[in-house]
Order: C-alpha cells, then sequence, then structure tokens
C-alpha cells in the first residue's frame, strides 16, 4: 500500500507526535498564524482569570482586592485599554519580527479581554458589571472568541502550502457552511432570537433551525411580515410564551453560573451622579426678611389722609421732599 501527500513519512515513521508536528508547520508556522494563536490563548484565557478573580473579590475571599487609589475605583477596563493600545502601537509601529510580533499579540488579546469584560458598564455607562445588563459582556466576549477560533481554525486555504485536493474541497465546503451560517445567524437576530444567534456561532446547525422557525413577536421580523397575517402573529406569540416558559430558566441559570449572579440591590451610582440626581433640600432654614431699623411713623393728624409708605426712602429718585404731602 502506497501512501501518498505531505503526511506520508510522517505516517510511515509512525509518530503521532510527528504527524501533529507536521499540522503545526504547515498550518500555524507556514501561514504565519502564530501571533494570531497566542492572541487567541490570551483573549481567553485572560477572561477566565478575570471572571475568577472577580467573583472572589464579591465573594470577599483570598487576597484580591479591588484597586481604590484614593478612593477612585480602577476598574480593569483601564488597563485592558491601555494594553490594546500598546498591543495596537507595537503591531502597526513595529517590522513584524520575531518576538516583538507575538508580544503585540499577547497585549491585544489581554487587553481586549479586559475591555470586552467590562463592555456593558461602557455599553450603558453605569456599573452595571454584577447586575442583569452585565452578561452581555459575557456574550460580546463568547462571540469574540468565536470569530477568533474561526480564523484560527484556517477553513480558508489561502496561506497553507501543498494542500491536496481533498484539503482544498473540505475547505471550500467549510467556506460555504460558513457562509450558510452567517446568513441564518442574521436571520435569527432579526427574528429576535438573539441568544439563539449567538449559540450558533458555536453550533451553525441552530441557526439554520432558528432561520426557519417563527419569529418573536417584538422583532423586526414580526412587525414588517406578520403585520399582514394577523393568524401568525397570533402563533408567534403563543409559541414566544411557550418558549420562554421552558428555557428562560435554563439559559438563566447558565448565564449565572458563567457571569455570577446578579444582584438584587440597585447599582450605586457615583457621588456627583447622586448630586445631580437628588431632589433639593428642603429642609434648610429660611433666612427672615431684613426689617427697617427706622423708628416708627407718628399717625397722621385728623382730619388728613394716612399716607402708605412710610417716609422719604419710599419716594422716586429725584422727587422734591420740601413740601409736605397733603
Amino acid at each position: 500500500m502506497e501512501i501518498a501527500g505531505p503526511y506520508a513519512r510522517n505516517a510511515l515513521g509512525g509518530g503521532t507526535l510527528a504527524v501533529m508536528g507536521d499540522w503545526w508547520t504547515r498550518n500555524i508556522i507556514e501561514p504565519h498564524k502564530l501571533p494570531l494563536l497566542l492572541c487567541f490563548m490570551s483573549f481567553v484565557v485572560t477572561f477566565l482569570l478575570t471572571r475568577a478573580i472577580t467573583r472572589l473579590i464579591r465573594a470577599g475571599r483570598g487576597p484580591f482586592k479591588d484597586v481604590t487609589p484614593g478612593g477612585l475605583h480602577i476598574h480593569h477596563s483601564v488597563p485592558g485599554l491601555i494594553l490594546l493600545l500598546i498591543g495596537a502601537a507595537m503591531a502597526v509601529g513595529g517590522n513584524g519580527d520575531s518576538p516583538w510580533h507575538e508580544v503585540a499579540a499577547v497585549a491585544v488579546g489581554v487587553g481586549a479581554s479586559l475591555v470586552l469584560d467590562e463592555f456593558a458598564l461602557i455599553l450603558h455607562l453605569d456599573d452595571v458589571y454584577w447586575a442583569k445588563q452585565g452578561q452581555l459582556s459575557v456574550q460580546a466576549v463568547a462571540l469574540t472568541s468565536a470569530s477568533l477560533a474561526c480564523l484560527l481554525v484556517g477553513l480558508t486555504p489561502f496561506g497553507v502550502d501543498d494542500t491536496t485536493d481533498t484539503e482544498i474541497n473540505l475547505r471550500i465546503y467549510g467556506i460555504l457552511g460558513i457562509a450558510i451560517t452567517i446568513v441564518a445567524v442574521i436571520v435569527c437576530a432579526t427574528k429576535g432570537k438573539y441568544r439563539l444567534a449567538l449559540v450558533s456561532v458555536f453550533v451553525p446547525w441552530m441557526a439554520i433551525i432558528g432561520a426557519i422557525r417563527l419569529a418573536r413577536p417584538t422583532s423586526p421580523w414580526a412587525r414588517h411580515v406578520y403585520r399582514s397575517r394577523p393568524r401568525r402573529m397570533q402563533r408567534a406569540v403563543h409559541r414566544s410564551a411557550r418558549f420562554d416558559r421552558r428555557w428562560d430558566p435554563i439559559f438563566t441559570r447558565l448565564g449565572d453560573a458563567i457571569a455570577g449572579s446578579p444582584s438584587n440591590h440597585p447599582v450605586a451610582h457615583p457621588p456627583a451622579a447622586a448630586a445631580r440626581t437628588s431632589t433639593p433640600d428642603t429642609t434648610k432654614a429660611t433666612v427672615p426678611a431684613t426689617t427697617s431699623s427706622a423708628p416708627p411713623r407718628p399717625a397722621a393728624p385728623a382730619g388728613e389722609p394716612e399716607v402708605e409708605g412710610g417716609g422719604e426712602g419710599d419716594l422716586p429718585v429725584g422727587a422734591d421732599t420740601s413740601h409736605p404731602v397733603h
């Protein structure tokens, strides 16, 4: 039996490690995907470590504490943004030689992970990290991880040498599958099935099922397509309610397991924002009106009308005061 192809030498050598080494060279080193691999790994590892540390801080366990110099809480998106800028500057301004290209990739991966872990906080401009809205950060991180993984897998035949006809066909089929999945994910999002669209990035066939089934009644698809089809809209309402009763508790437990259970108490605003939104204090003592220290005016003689005002101070400026008032 004759073995042909790029794996012939390794297969005849009978070593699994040799085959893996050949795959590493052809799919990672030759296409220059090592920086992308380092960026992906640093992104995922940083997110997992960050979530573990923040949950320990929230529970009051371990040596970790919030960074609050001078009473100012520094969110971890701040050093993440600094690392992201440093990595981008190294990647753009460098010559691309090792190891600076790989160092820039790690800096970008760590920085992007720290920033996206607080994506919901940046979006709402409020500290919603442990609120229900904070789980949007986990979805943003998951979507970014899936995108980096798709780039890393190398389903496109570009940059890989010595590919056989079978490998090229598999890669072309992979490109078509990704294109169909992207279209199905867009349809799912238009039908209001955002969680299914996110899961479909990892499980592509679920996007096709979600694209075929009825849309949620509050989605843009339902507002435009079901507007003239009341029976279909009614079916969408009933099916959406039944789906929520069944799957919402599962999605909630899954989100809580990854991102942490949301806090029940409202988000505390910073002192400056609280001062702007607080109602004015009406308990302050009012200053009494200043009374005149002039002696009381004597009563007018009988038969003369009493003049209102109380003296020369009440007359207009420039009035003649040499004659008595009658």
